[in-house]
């Protein structure tokens, strides 16, 4: 897993890459939390997300957002951070030749900037969103939403509360062709504290239930 540095549009981007043996492997973006907070691409879930992907036979990238690490520039309050992570797309599709599959998969803040990115690449067929913020952002740029995917949420988690989840969840549902997956995760708090295998757990499960999941264990 060597440390890459990318080019964005605002200088270098520090990043991880694990690149599967299988040619037509699909590709992952694992999104962290936000800075302002401390979030960075080893935040311990980000890094769970990111190894329930490579564990599963995908092709997986995980950087730094501006402004943090070694990746250049300064928090740019989302927009800035969702330009970041389409030059990292643009990139692992230039190392993976070919018309791969993408999934996006992102955690708390990264969540929230997933499924922005999902909304402007047509190529992205599938999400894994942790604890996306939907008591502080406003998720209704998600009408509709392109993709099926997943939502999981710790039955403790008192910053990205149950209930502002559930609520986005039931409209996503509601939406034609949508189907998502919706775990809550008993006793688990917003840190995933002691449930981080629980996590790797749901993707798995998550993953071979979706046949592009399934081609990749064959």
């Amino acid at each position: 897993m060597p440390e890459l540095v990318l080019m964005g549009n605002v200088g270098r981007i520090e990043a991880r890459y694990h690149h599967c043996k299988n040619p037509n492997a699909p590709l992952v973006i694992v999104l962290h939390p936000n800075p302002l907070q401390g979030g960075t691409m080893n935040s311990r879930v980000t890094v769970a997300l990111y190894n329930a992907f490579v564990e599963n036979g995908f092709s997986a990238i995980r950087f730094n957002f501006r402004g943090v690490g070694k990746s250049e520039g300064v928090y740019d309050k989302g927009e800035g951070e969702l330009t970041d992570t389409a030059a990292v797309l643009d990139w692992i599709q230039s190392v993976n030749h070919g018309a791969h599959p993408v999934w996006v998969a992102g955690f708390s803040f990264g969540a929230l900037i997933g499924m922005q990115l999902l909304m402007r690449r047509p190529e992205i067929v599938g999400f894994v969103s942790v604890c996306p913020p939907a008591n502080l952002y406003d998720f209704s740029f998600l009408a509709p939403c392109p993709v099926s995917g997943m939502i999981v949420n710790g039955e403790n988690d008192f910053v990205c509360p149950t209930e502002s989840v559930g609520k986005l969840v039931e409209k996503l549902n509601k939406q034609r062709g949508i189907k998502i997956d919706y775990r809550v995760i008993p006793g688990c708090d917003h840190s995933f504290s002691d449930h981080l295998d629980t996590l790797k757990d749901c993707v798995a499960e998550h993953l071979n239930m979706n046949p592009i999941g399934k081609a990749v264990n064959m």
